[in-house]
Parts: C-alpha cells; sequence; structure tokens
C-alpha cells in the first residue's frame, strides 16, 4: 500500500479547501467519507480497460489515414507509439502504486510538481479526454453508417456526425447509472472484439505472408520517406492514451502493486503487436493509395479483400464495438478526471458530487458530455485526434518528470509497492519521447493544444492560485 502524502491545504476563489480528508485504503476498498470505491477490479479487469480503451481507433480508424500518410511503414509509427508508451507505462505503474487515488497522471503531477503543473495537467486532461471521446464518437457514426450500408440501408455520410452525438448522449447516462454496468459492458466487447481481430489478423497475416490465397507484389516499404513514420506516429499515437486509465482506477483494484504494473505494461504490448500486425496486413492487401481513399473505414475493405462479404460484415461489427467501447471507456475517464481536480478545489466543489442513487459522479459526468458532443459535431477526425494526444503527451512527459522528483528527494510517506527498472534512464526517455512526438503534429492541432494549456493555466491563476496540493518534497 502506497503511503499518504501531506494534506492539501489553501482556497480557491469561493473559499472551498480541498478535500484534506485522507483516504484509507484497505485489501476490499478505498474509502472516503463520502463513498466507497469496492476493490473489484482484478488484473484481468485491469487489462479489460487498457486494452478496451486502445483497441478501438487503432484498428479501425486509423489503419486508412496512416498508410496514406507513410505507407507501410506506419507498422513503425505504430511501434513508435508503442515504445513511447512503454516508457511512461513503467513510471505511472510506480506513481500508482505510491498514490493509489482515482485520478491518476493528475494526482501524481499536482502532489509532485505542485499545484500550476497540477492544475494544467488536470483540466487539460478532461479536455483531452473530451477530444479523444469525440474523435472515438466520429470515427463510431462512420462505422454505423457503414454498417447500415452493409445491411443494404444506403444512407449516405450525411449521418455520420448525428448517430455520433446520439450514442455520446446514450454512453453519458448509461455512465452515470452505476460503473458496474458499464465494466461489465467494457469486458463483454473486449472479449468479442479479441476475438474478431485474432483469427482475422490471423488469416490475413497468413494470406500476406503468401501462405494461403495468392501472393501480392509487395510494395516498397517506406514510399514517402522517413518523416512521415514520425508525423504518423504523432497521429496515431491517439491509439495508446487507454494504458494510462488502467491508472486512474488503482483506487478499485485488488493487489495493486502486482496487478497495476502488469495490467498496464501487458496492455500496451498486446495492442501494439496487434497494431503492427493489422498495418502489415492491411498494406499487404491494397497499395496506401487505394487504402488512403477508403478514409477512416479503409478496414472493412481490407476484410472484404480476404474473407468476402463475411470478412465486410465482421470488421463492421466490430469497428462498431471498439469505437463504441473506447468512447464509452473515455466518458468514463474523463468524469473521473473532472471529479479528482474538483475535490481540489480546482473546480468549484459541486463537480465532484456523487450521485447518492448511483454512487456515480454525476455532475462530473455532465460537464464530460457536454463539450464531447460539441466538439463531435466538428467532425474533423485527424485534428481531434492529434490534440488529445498532444494533451495526453504533455501529462506523460509531467509524469516521468515528477517521478524523477520524488525520487531524488524519497519523501517519508513515498512508498511504491512497484519500483521503475532502469531508473532514472527509463523516465528521462519517456519524458523527452514524450515532449518530442509533440514536434512532429500538425501545426494546428499544435496551437490548439497550447491555446487549451494557457487557458488553463489562466484559470488556475484566476481561480485556484491559493491552493497548495504539493506534498513537502
Amino acid at each position: 500500500m502506497g503511503g499518504e502524502p501531506p494534506p492539501a491545504e489553501g482556497t480557491n476563489v469561493e473559499g472551498e479547501s480541498p478535500d484534506a480528508e485522507p483516504t484509507v485504503e484497505t485489501d476490499d476498498a478505498t474509502i472516503t467519507d463520502d463513498a466507497e470505491l469496492e476493490r473489484t477490479l482484478g488484473l484481468s479487469g485491469g487489462l479489460a480497460i487498457g486494452i478496451g480503451t486502445m483497441i478501438g481507433a487503432g484498428i479501425f480508424v486509423f489503419p486508412g489515414l496512416a498508410a496514406g500518410q507513410a505507407g507501410p511503414a506506419a507498422a513503425g509509427s505504430f511501434a513508435i507509439g508503442a515504445v513511447v508508451a512503454l516508457l511512461v507505462a513503467l513510471p505511472t505503474s510506480e506513481l500508482a502504486t505510491a498514490m493509489p487515488k482515482s485520478g491518476g497522471g493528475y494526482y501524481f503531477i499536482s502532489r509532485a510538481l505542485g499545484t500550476l503543473a497540477g492544475a494544467v495537467v488536470g483540466l487539460s486532461l478532461w479536455f483531452g479526454l473530451v477530444f479523444a471521446t469525440a474523435f472515438y464518437l466520429v470515427g463510431f457514426g462512420y462505422y454505423a453508417v457503414d454498417t447500415l450500408a452493409e445491411l443494404g440501408i444506403a444512407v449516405g455520410d450525411g449521418l455520420v456526425i448525428p448517430i455520433a452525438l446520439l450514442f455520446g448522449a446514450g454512453f453519458t447516462v448509461l455512465n452515470v447509472t452505476g460503473t458496474e454496468n458499464a465494466a461489465k459492458l467494457q469486458n463483454g466487447i473486449v472479449a468479442l472484439l479479441l476475438s474478431i481481430l485474432v483469427a482475422f489478423l490471423g488469416y490475413g497475416g497468413l494470406d500476406a505472408v503468401g501462405l494461403v490465397g495468392e501472393s501480392a507484389a509487395p510494395e516498397q516499404f517506406a514510399p514517402f520517406g522517413t518523416l512521415p513514420i514520425l508525423t504518423t506516429a504523432a497521429l496515431v499515437f491517439t491509439s495508446y492514451l487507454g494504458f494510462a486509465q488502467v491508472a486512474t482506477v488503482a483506487g478499485e483494484m485488488k493487489d495493486p502493486g502486482r496487478n497495476l504494473p502488469l495490467a498496464m505494461v501487458g496492455s500496451v504490448l498486446a495492442v501494439g503487436i496487434l497494431y503492427v500486425v493489422t498495418i502489415f496486413v492491411a498494406t499487404s492487401a491494397f497499395g496506401s493509395e487505394t487504402l488512403a481513399g477508403f478514409g477512416e473505414t479503409a478496414m472493412v475493405e481490407v476484410g472484404r479483400h480476404y474473407l468476402g462479404a463475411a470478412g465486410a460484415f465482421a470488421i463492421v461489427f466490430g469497428g462498431l464495438l471498439a469505437t463504441m467501447s473506447s468512447a464509452n471507456a473515455s466518458i468514463l475517464s474523463t468524469s473521473r478526471a473532472i471529479y479528482a481536480v474538483s475535490r481540489d478545489a480546482l473546480l468549484p466543489k459541486r463537480a465532484s458530487r456523487i450521485n447518492l442513487r448511483y454512487g456515480t459522479p454525476h455532475v462530473a459526468l455532465g460537464l464530460a458530455g457536454g463539450p464531447i458532443l460539441v466538439l463531435t459535431a466538428t467532425g474533423r477526425v485527424e485534428l481531434l485526434a492529434e490534440v488529445a494526444s498532444f494533451l495526453h503527451l504533455i501529462m506523460y512527459g509531467l509524469i516521468c518528470v515528477a517521478l524523477i522528483a520524488l525520487r531524488r528527494n524519497e519523501p517519508e510517506w513515498y512508498d511504491p509497492d512497484f519500483r521503475v527498472p532502469g531508473y532514472p534512464v527509463v523516465p528521462a526517455l519517456g519524458a523527452i519521447a514524450s515532449f518530442a512526438m509533440i514536434g512532429f503534429m500538425q501545426p494546428t492541432s499544435q496551437l490548439v493544444g497550447v491555446g487549451i494549456m494557457l487557458t488553463t493555466a489562466g484559470w488556475y491563476v484566476y481561480y485556484a492560485r491559493d491552493v497548495n496540493l504539493r506534498g513537502e518534497l
């Protein structure tokens, strides 16, 4: 069990101070004075959250876009993303076992690097998850329209956004009625998805290598040179945002010292391998230009190429499930992020109210659902994905910095159950890699990201500058 950083203090503009009551960590639950988060999640639950959040977009929305930018070398882009995610997953696991609070990266950074860093990260994380969820919902809309097309009902792309908006509202409501419902749905979806994918990629992989079916002439590996491999890595990094979600439920996890690092590293490895194989299989089926022409739902055509109508239908169905599970998991995490920030008095306390009937933070869920629907309405897939990555990468880089800060000073309360192997190299590389990746994004995404960070810093100065969250290092 981790220790407890010294209590936070100070007040925001409304005179609210952070909830200082120590959270009691037992083997069965995380208990605060107004509610109790039961420790019901085991290793499989943790893996399901990590894999379920990640597996959506990478496989179903990105292959067409990524191949269009980098050719078959897009497989390398996904591999780079996986390495960056692993470098961050290890420090995150250590911090999460030292401070197993629902709130994840925001909590670690605010306690190690102070309130300003915490406010920027916590509020940007809210926006980052909102951008990510909007991206998943738009992907879901494309797949929903494709599903209808496969069933012979042609509705055209005009319905993509309305469908996305409708389901976004529905998931928000589902999460208000309880995490268990949301988690049950999540586990079922992930199990189904993995079986569809393993079957499809297994067959497609054999075909691509030439063991079954006719062999195709391979395309040049990096037709557009090496720079696009890096810019594509920055675009597709959104596919890995799920691994840190596992840390946000550390307070609900059994034996977090063992299960947390395993769930994080395991989900990144599993998903990374799936992504790389997916790009390989997709670029073996079609040339990059053809794939790019298919756009967001390119994988449906890949399914059709290998397994005919059944393959197309399996992918459409899988894509619906995957974008749905990613959106659902992100809405859950967005509300948890707002909940943590408002408990620390960086947002009005009203936001962390827990619904007594369902035991979920309903105000926070409303604050998550509103902006998600606004962004979904824009339908700008690549921009949504990159801004989400930008805001997360800032947090990932700072998580690594936070780990180094805590290790250098080792305060008494800092007692993690898991320690990063290869310290200080791993966290240092994690920080450098996270910040470097931002440099390869489109300028628009960088501007929106910086704008959001400046806005959150401004909010901190106006609203919560007197709140002190930092543990004495």
